[in-house]
């Protein structure tokens, strides 16, 4: 199952988020960010289950400016 990543610069680390089951990481370099969300991503599939809502689906991913 693909999973969404969104990856910002914090003050001192970056931060990543999994939007489809809402969890958040964070890591020094954006790689340890995502490794790190991708772990935390498979603990909770482990406690909570796969989200079925999302089976099957794709994200759309779309930036805009305000």
């Amino acid at each position: 199952m693909d999973f969404t990543a969104v990856i910002r610069k914090g003050e001192k680390q970056y931060v990543a988020l999994c939007p489809e089951v809402d969890v958040v990481s964070q890591g020094y370099t954006v790689e340890e960010s995502l490794s790190n969300l991708k772990e935390a991503v498979e603990l909770y599939i482990e406690e909570m289950g796969r989200p079925k809502e999302f089976m099957g689906k794709e994200a759309i991913i779309a930036r805009f400016t305000v």
